[in-house]
C-alpha cells in the first residue's frame, strides 16, 4: 500500500506545483487523453496538407513546380518552428503545459482563417481565375499560422506524453517505449481517416467543406486535450538549468584550454558525486571516450571554472545526434515525395473503381498509413518481445538498427517507383498521349507498392527517430532533442524544394526535356527516381559508417539502471 500511494521519484508535479502520487497520475491514464487529441489534430493538419498541391494547382490555379515548392516550404515552417516552442517550453519562462496552450490558440486562429478565406466568396477566387493578391496573402496567412500553431505543438506534446512515465520507476521506463510506438499508431490514425474522408470531400462535395471538417476535428482535439488537465504530470521547473548555455560554454572553455595535457584517466575530470545529481533531480552522464577534444573543458587545472562531466557529456550528445539528424535529411526527403509528387503522379492514372466512382489521388496515401496501422502493432507486440529474448535489449533492437532498417527499405521502394514510373511512361510512347490533361491508360493501383514499402520503413523511421532524439538528448533538453526529430522532416521539406525546382531548371536548359514539369505525360519522372535511388543507397551506406561508431548516451538514476 505504502509503494502505491508513494510520490513519483523524477519530481514531476502539477499544474500548482505539489508532488503527484504515481498511482493516480500518468502513465497510460493520461496518455490516452493526449493521444486521443493527437489523432484528432492529425486529422485537421493532414486534412489541410495532404490535397494541398491540388488546391493550388486547380483552385488557386498555380503551375506544377511552384506549388510543389510553396506546400514544402510551408511544411518546412511547420516542421522548423518546433524549436521555438521547444526553447520556450524548456526555459524558464512558460513550461510545456502552457506552451501547449498558447501553440493551440494559435493554432486555432489559424484554422479558423483557413475556413473563412475558403468558405467566404470575396476571400476564394473565382471559377477558373487566378487568385488574387489579397486572396493569396489570407490564405499563406491562414497557412502559416497554423504552421506557427502546430510547429510548436509538434515537440512538445511528443515530449509531454512521454513525461507522463517516470524514468526512475524500472516497468513505467519501459512503457516509455511502447509509448512512441502508439504515438506514431495514432498519428497515423488521424491522417488516414483525413486522406480517406476529407480529401473526398474536398474533390467531390466542396472544398471548403473539407477544410470545415478539418476545423472542426482540431476544435475537438483541444477539448480532449483539456479534459486530461487533472491526470497530467509536469517536470518541475525548478530544476532546469539552461543547458543551452552549458553547451557553448563546453565548446569555448575546451578551446581555450586546448594546449592542456589531458589526465590519463576520465575519473581526473571534474565532476560532482551522485548524491548531487540524485538532491538535485538531475542525471549523471558517464563520461565516454568520443569527442575526446571536449573533455578539456573538465580539466581541474583550467584557469576558468571547469565544467563537470555531465555538461560535457551533455555536449557530446547534441553533436552526435547532429551527425545522424545530417543523415536524416534524405530519408525525410522522401516524406515532403509522398505528399507532393505522388500525388500529381497519381492524377495522371486511371482512377476508375467500377462504374461511377473515381479515387482522389491524394487518397491512395492512405495505403500507406493503412500499413503502418498493421505494422505498428506487430512490431510493438510481437517483434520486440520476440527480439528482446534474442538480444536482451529492452527496446528488441537498438535504436540505430531500427532507422537503418527503415533507410533501407525506403532504398527499395525507390527503385520500385522507377520501375513503375518507366512502366508508365512505356504506356505513354505506345498510346502516343502527349497532353498534360490526357489520362494514361494504366491503374493507379500501380501505385501501391511504393506506398506500402514506404508505409513499412515509416514504421521503423517515425516513431523510431522521434524516440531515438528523446532517449539520446540531455535531460534538460528533452523538448529542444525533439526537435531534432521535426527539424529533419523540416529540411526534407527544404530539400524537396530545392531538388524539385534545381532539377526543373537544370534539365530544362540540358536536355530540353524537364525531369518535373507541368505535364508529367512529357517528363522524365523516371530519372528523378533513379536519381532519389542512388543517393538513398550512398547515405544509407554513410549511415551505417556513422552509426557503427555511435555511443549511446550513459547515465544514472536512483535505481543505477544501465542504458539501453
Amino acid at each position: 500500500m505504502e509503494e502505491k500511494n508513494s510520490y513519483t521519484q523524477d519530481g514531476t508535479v502539477d499544474l500548482k506545483g505539489k508532488r503527484v502520487l504515481s498511482s493516480t497520475t500518468g502513465q497510460w491514464k493520461a496518455c490516452r487523453y493526449i493521444l486521443a487529441y493527437q489523432a484528432l489534430e492529425r486529422f485537421a493538419y493532414f486534412g489541410v496538407a495532404a490535397n494541398l498541391v491540388n488546391y493550388m494547382t486547380s483552385q488557386l490555379h498555380k503551375d506544377l513546380v511552384s506549388s510543389i515548392s510553396d506546400v514544402n516550404n510551408w511544411s518546412g515552417v511547420a516542421w522548423i518552428t518546433p524549436i521555438l516552442g521547444a526553447y520556450i517550453a524548456d526555459s524558464h519562462y512558460m513550461g510545456r503545459f502552457w506552451t501547449v496552450t498558447l501553440s493551440l490558440l494559435i493554432y486555432t486562429i489559424g484554422v479558423v482563417l483557413l475556413v473563412l478565406t475558403t468558405w467566404l466568396k470575396s476571400l476564394r477566387p473565382k471559377w477558373n481565375s487566378k487568385a488574387s493578391n489579397l486572396q493569396l496573402s489570407l490564405f499563406n496567412l491562414s497557412l502559416y499560422t497554423i504552421a506557427i500553431g502546430s510547429g510548436a505543438l509538434k515537440p512538445n506534446m511528443s515530449t509531454f506524453g512521454a513525461d507522463q512515465f517516470d524514468d526512475f520507476n524500472s516497468k513505467e521506463k519501459q512503457l516509455k517505449g511502447s509509448f512512441f510506438n502508439w504515438w506514431t499508431f495514432h498519428t497515423s490514425c488521424g491522417a488516414l481517416v483525413a486522406t480517406l474522408a476529407v480529401v473526398y470531400i474536398q474533390e467531390k462535395v466542396r472544398w471548403e467543406c473539407g477544410y470545415a471538417l478539418c476545423a472542426i476535428g482540431f476544435l475537438f482535439s483541444v477539448i480532449v486535450f483539456f479534459l486530461g488537465t487533472p491526470l497530467y504530470r509536469h517536470k518541475s521547473r525548478n530544476a532546469k538549468t539552461c543547458h543551452e548555455k552549458d553547451f557553448i560554454r563546453v565548446i569555448l572553455l575546451a578551446f581555450t584550454n586546448r594546449n592542456l595535457q589531458l589526465p590519463t584517466s576520465p575519473s581526473e575530470l571534474h565532476e560532482f558525486d551522485l548524491q548531487h545529481y540524485v538532491n538535485s533531480g538531475t542525471r549523471q552522464i558517464h563520461h565516454t571516450p568520443r569527442f575526446r577534444f571536449l573533455d578539456k573543458a573538465a580539466i581541474k587545472e583550467s584557469k576558468n571554472a571547469a565544467c563537470t562531466v555531465t555538461q560535457v557529456e551533455g555536449t557530446k550528445l547534441v553533436l552526435g545526434m547532429l551527425e545522424i539528424w545530417l543523415l536524416m535529411l534524405i530519408p525525410s526527403n522522401f516524406l515532403a515525395v509522398e505528399m507532393t509528387i505522388f500525388v500529381k503522379q497519381g492524377t495522371t492514372l486511371d482512377r476508375s473503381l467500377g462504374q461511377s466512382f473515381r479515387i482522389p489521388a491524394a487518397s491512395l496515401w492512405s495505403f500507406l498509413v493503412v500499413t503502418m496501422l498493421i505494422s505498428l502493432p506487430i512490431y510493438d507486440t510481437y517483434f520486440v518481445p520476440f527480439m528482446r529474448r534474442r538480444t536482451g535489449n529492452m527496446r528488441g533492437i537498438t535504436l540505430l538498427q531500427r532507422l537503418g532498417a527503415g533507410i533501407a527499405v525506403q532504398a527499395v521502394a525507390m527503385a520500385v517507383c522507377c520501375a513503375v514510373e518507366i512502366q508508365r511512361m512505356n504506356v505513354i510512347a505506345q498510346q502516343h498521349i502527349s497532353g498534360h490533361e490526357k489520362i494514361v491508360p494504366m491503374s493507379i493501383f500501380w501505385l501501391l507498392p511504393q506506398y506500402i514499402l514506404l508505409g513499412i520503413a515509416d514504421t521503423f523511421l517515425m516513431s523510431g527517430l522521434l524516440e531515438f532524439f528523446y532517449d539520446q538528448s540531455p535531460e534538460e533538453m528533452k523538448g529542444l532533442g525533439t526537435t531534432f526529430f521535426t527539424s529533419s522532416v523540416a529540411a526534407g521539406s527544404f530539400l524537396c524544394t530545392f531538388l524539385v525546382t534545381m532539377t526543373d531548371k537544370v534539365t530544362g536548359k540540358v536536355s530540353g526535356k524537364r525531369w518535373i514539369g507541368n505535364n508529367l505525360n512529357d517528363s522524365h519522372l523516371d530519372y528523378y527516381y533513379a536519381f532519389l535511388f542512388v543517393i538513398s543507397l550512398l547515405n544509407f551506406g554513410a549511415f551505417l559508417w556513422a552509426s557503427s561508431g555511435y555511443t549511446y548516451k550513459k547515465e544514472n538514476t536512483l535505481e543505477l539502471e544501465s542504458p539501453l
